[in-house]
C-alpha cells in the first residue's frame, strides 16, 4: 500500500504552518511535538503508521472553518479524525497534512423526546447517545461492536452498521441532519429534525464519504422507543454451511429479526473464554437471533424461528429467559474482536458484503483460502444483511505473514464481489481497499465519483490518498466543478 509522496515544499513550511495554526486556535489546541503526536500516528488499521505534520484540536465550528479556509488558501492537506477506530485506514495521517481531530466536540446539545431525536457534536460516542436517553425508554439503534469508543461523526464518515442494522438500518437510515464545514470554510446545514430534506440529497452523499467531502461538526440522529420485549435465541450447528443456509431460511420465511449474527468455532471459543457467555463450544457455527416487539409477537416469532432452525439442521437451541441472559448472549458477540486477540498476536479484521444466499458458498471458499495462505481465520458475521467480518490471524513478527494476511484479505474481497456483493459493508474503503476499487467499479465509474469530490474539494486537499486508486485532476474530469468556490446548487443553506 503506497501513499502519495509527501510534498517537500509543505514539509519545509512546517514551522510557518504551526505558527499560523497556533495564532488562530486557543492554547493547547495545536500539537506539534513528536512524543504527543505519536498517539495519532495510526487508526484501527494499525499495520500502517504515519506521523502527521501537525495535529489540531478545534473547539468550535467557527474554528474548524477557519482552519480549513487557511489550509485551502495555503494549499495544505487536511485529514479529519474522530475517535480513530476506523479499520480501513480512513484516518491515517499524512506526513504533509494537518490532522484535524474532533475529540473536543464531545457534547450532546439537545435531547428532544417529543420529536424523537438528539442533536450531538460528532465526538460523542455511539453508545453515549443511548446512555443519554435510556432513562426515558429510548435508544439509538445503530450499534457497531466498537460503540463504546467510536464517535458518531466517524459513524457518519463510514456509514457504520452493527448488530441491529438488519431491522433498523445503517447510520444513513438514522441520521436526520448534519452541520458540516467545506474545504472553503463554508458552514452548511443539511436536513434537521424534520423527516426529509428538500433539494439535492447532499446528506446522503456525505454519509459514508470517508472525510473526502467535508468535516461534520454537528449531527441530528433519530432515537427509538425501546421495544416492549426483546429475546434472543442461541443456535448451534455442526457445520458453518448449515448455519449460513439457516440465515437465508429465516428471511425466506418472511421473518426480519432485530439482529442475526453468526460466529464460527474459533470465534465461539475465543468469546467463551473471554466472557463465559454460555456458548456451545463444540458447535462449528453459532447463530444469535434477536426478536423484539410486543410480547405476543415475540413469543410467536420465537416459535417460528425455532421451527426454521430445526428444519435447517440445528444441533442445539437455547432461548434467553431474562434480560440478563439476553445481554450475556450479546456480550460474547460484542467482545469477539478483542477476544480473538487472546488466540493470535495479530489479526486483520476484514469487511465485505455478499447476498445472504451466498453465505454457504462463501464459507466454503474461505476455508479453501485459509489452506491456500496457511493462516487461520475466525469468522464473525452480521449474517442477516450479509456483512462479513473475517478475522485473519497472523503474527507480524514472522517474516511474510502480514503480507500473506493482506493477500488473503484481498482474495476474500474479490470473492465477495464475484458472488454479487461489495467491497465494504461499514468499515469503508480508506487505504485498505483502495487498490481493489477496480474489482467493483470501472474507470468511468470512479471518475464519476471523483466529479462529486471535485464539486466539494477541487484542490483534493481533504483526505487525499484514500478511496481512489488513481486520482484525476478536476480539469480532466469535466462537469460538477465548483463555481467561484461554491457548491453547484444555489439552494443549500449557509451560515
Amino acid at each position: 500500500m503506497l501513499m502519495p509522496a509527501p510534498d517537500k515544499t509543505t514539509l519545509s513550511r512546517r514551522g510557518e504552518i504551526c505558527t499560523a495554526l497556533k495564532a488562530m486556535l486557543p492554547a493547547g489546541c495545536v500539537i506539534d511535538d513528536d512524543a504527543t503526536m505519536r498517539a495519532y500516528d495510526a487508526d484501527g488499521l494499525s499495520s500502517y503508521r504515519q506521523m502527521p505534520l501537525v495535529v489540531v484540536l478545534p473547539e468550535t465550528t467557527e474554528q474548524v472553518a477557519e482552519v480549513l479556509r487557511w489550509c485551502r488558501d495555503n494549499d495544505v492537506k487536511v485529514v479529519p479524525r474522530g475517535a480513530g477506530t476506523s479499520l480501513s485506514g480512513g484516518a491515517l495521517p499524512l506526513a504533509d497534512g494537518v490532522l484535524l481531530a474532533l475529540g473536543k466536540f464531545n457534547q450532546i446539545t439537545d435531547v428532544d423526546f417529543e420529536n424523537r431525536c438528539v442533536v450531538t457534536q460528532p465526538g460523542v460516542t455511539n453508545l453515549g447517545i443511548t446512555h443519554a436517553v435510556q432513562d426515558e425508554g429510548f435508544y439509538y439503534a445503530p450499534d457497531p461492536s466498537s460503540q463504546i469508543a467510536c464517535s458518531i461523526g466517524g459513524n457518519i464518515a463510514e456509514n457504520s452498521g452493527g448488530v441491529h442494522c438488519l431491522k433498523y438500518g445503517l447510520t444513513t437510515n438514522n441520521v436526520l441532519g448534519i452541520e458540516m464545514v467545506t474545504m472553503d470554510g463554508d458552514i452548511l446545514r443539511l436536513g434537521g429534525k424534520h423527516l426529509d430534506a428538500g433539494n439535492l440529497d447532499v446528506l446522503g452523499v456525505m454519509t459514508g464519504s470517508e472525510g473526502l467531502l467535508g468535516v461534520v461538526t454537528e449531527v441530528t440522529v433519530r432515537i427509538l422507543r425501546k421495544p416492549a420485549t426483546q429475546r434472543a435465541i442461541l443456535v448451534g450447528f455442526d457445520s458453518a454451511q448449515e448455519a449460513g443456509q439457516a440465515v437465508s431460511n429465516v428471511i425466506a420465511a418472511g421473518i426480519i429479526p432485530a439482529g442475526m449474527e453468526m460466529m464460527d468455532n474459533p470465534a465461539i471459543n475465543a468469546a467463551e473464554d473471554f466472557v463465559q457467555a454460555g456458548y456451545p463450544r463444540e458447535a462449528a457455527a453459532l447463530l444469535i437471533v434477536e426478536l423484539d416487539g410486543p410480547e405476543v409477537e415475540v413469543d410467536y416469532l420465537l416459535e417460528r424461528v425455532g421451527e426454521v432452525m430445526e428444519r435447517s439442521g440445528s444441533s442445539s437451541l437455547r432461548v434467553s429467559q431474562s434480560e440478563a441472559e439476553r445481554n450475556q448472549f450479546w456480550a460474547g458477540r460484542k467482545s469477539a474482536f478483542p477476544a480473538v486477540g487472546r488466540i493470535s498476536p495479530d489479526y486483520l479484521c476484514m469487511d465485505g458484503t455478499i447476498p445472504r444466499k451466498a453465505l454457504p458458498e462463501m464459507l466454503t471458499r474461505m476455508s479453501a483460502m485459509s489452506q491456500k495462505f496457511g493462516l487461520r481465520v475466525a469468522n464473525v458475521f452480521h449474517a442477516g444483511d450479509g456483512n462479513l467480518h473475517p478475522l485473519i490471524l497472523f503474527d507480524a513478527n514472522v517474516e511474510g505473514e502480514l503480507h500473506r494476511a493482506e493477500e488473503f484479505g484481498a482474495e476474500i474481497l474479490r470473492n465477495c464481489v464475484a458472488l454479487g456483493g461489495v467491497l465494504t459493508g461499514e468499515h469503508g474503503v480508506g487505504v485498505e481497499k483502495r487498490d481493489l476499487m477496480g474489482e467493483m467499479f470501472t474507470e468511468e465509474d470512479m471518475k464519476q465519483q471523483q466529479r462529486v469530490k471535485c464539486a466539494f474539494d477541487p484542490g483534493h486537499l481533504l483526505n487525499p490518498g484514500k478511496v481512489f486508486p488513481l486520482l484525476h485532476r478536476c480539469a480532466e474530469l469535466g462537469r460538477l466543478h465548483v463555481h467561484h468556490g461554491k457548491l453547484p446548487h444555489p439552494d443549500l443553506p449557509r451560515f
